[in-house]
């Protein structure tokens, strides 16, 4: 016997919205790849791990915890991009990576991403002690001049850096 209807809560759209861009980056990347990537999903995201990626080239894997943002915001419409990562889950260490990532709805395509090192995120990121969060904050302008403008991608530069980061990591293993 199931819950009754009063109980059951309706599927969150933001929810729904940010599971389908994780999984347009992980199939952008496959693609881009010709194959070469390969990448896992969690069932469940208690450690902020959202995709995992593995290449055949590679000994090792790299954790990526995607924030995602849709052209219909109202920031993305501004041409900046704002994200939080919780410091209470949030436990950088070399094998994991931020992914921010702007979503043109419409296209249903990546517009600009940002990959970055959680070591250099957990740095580099401001911090709200009272909020509990550290907060990412880009320009999304072509020349933008912040903090986070070298860990910027165009789309098809994510693929070739997710490599590099694979390589990276396997350096620093063997």
């Amino acid at each position: 016997m199931g819950l009754p209807d009063s109980e059951l809560e309706a599927p969150s759209p933001a929810g729904r919205m940010g599971k389908a861009a994780e999984y347009l980056v992980a199939a952008t990347c496959i693609l881009a790849s010709r194959g070469r990537l390969n990448v896992a999903t969690q069932l469940i995201d208690d450690e902020g791990i959202d995709l995992l990626f593995s290449s055949a080239d590679a000994v090792t894997s790299l954790a990526v915890q995607v924030k995602a943002r849709m052209s219909t915001s109202k920031r993305v419409k501004s041409e900046t991009f704002m994200a939080f990562v919780r410091t209470q889950t949030f436990r950088p260490r070399p094998s994991l990576d931020m992914l921010f990532v702007a979503i043109d709805v419409d296209r249903g395509a990546i517009i600009a991403a940002w990959l970055v090192p959680s070591t250099v995120f957990a740095e580099e990121a401001t911090e709200s002690v009272t909020q509990g969060r550290y907060r990412f904050y880009a320009s999304l302008k072509e020349g933008g001049r912040d903090r986070w403008q070298t860990y910027r991608l165009a789309p098809e530069e994510l693929a070739p850096r997710l490599l590099a980061r694979l390589r990276e990591l396997d350096d620093r293993t063997i």
